[in-house]
């Protein structure tokens, strides 16, 4: 079966009856990353921003969109559903899909890690105070 990702590449391009090539030139991105994204069974990592950005691009389609569709390819759920009007209109999403996936990725640590992960906020908000 296939994941987000793939599934929401593979209609695009049949939709569209491009070819990967046709996306990574529209993105800037290489062909071998469109394809690869396209046909891995598994997404192990998060793909970078750069090239969430340019399948965004390529595809023609919000990144919002995009980068949720690779985070659950990555196993990672991103809680609150996207803005229709936001999409549609190229406005800024309700909520930032950052921290959505911050969230559902500190969720998966260990409460050993999480701790950890937690002292690293404290720790730098503490900085940021200080320095505002």
């Amino acid at each position: 079966m296939a994941n987000a990702l793939q599934q929401l590449i593979r209609e695009r391009l049949d939709r569209k009856s491009w070819s990967y090539g046709d996306v990574a030139r529209r993105g800037g991105i290489p062909r071998s990353t469109v394809h690869h994204l396209a046909t891995a069974d598994r997404v192990v990592r998060m793909p970078q921003a750069a090239t969430l950005e340019g399948l965004s691009k390529g595809l023609e389609l919000p990144l919002d969109t995009v980068r949720r569709a690779a985070a659950e390819a990555c196993g990672i759920h991103v809680y609150g559903a996207p803005s229709a009007t936001a999409a549609d209109t190229g406005a800024a999403p309700a909520t930032d899909p950052e921290v959505d996936l911050l969230i559902a990725s500190v969720q998966k640590l260990s409460s050993d890690d999480r701790r950890h992960v937690a002292a690293l906020v404290e720790s730098l908000l503490d900085r940021s105070a200080r320095e505002n």
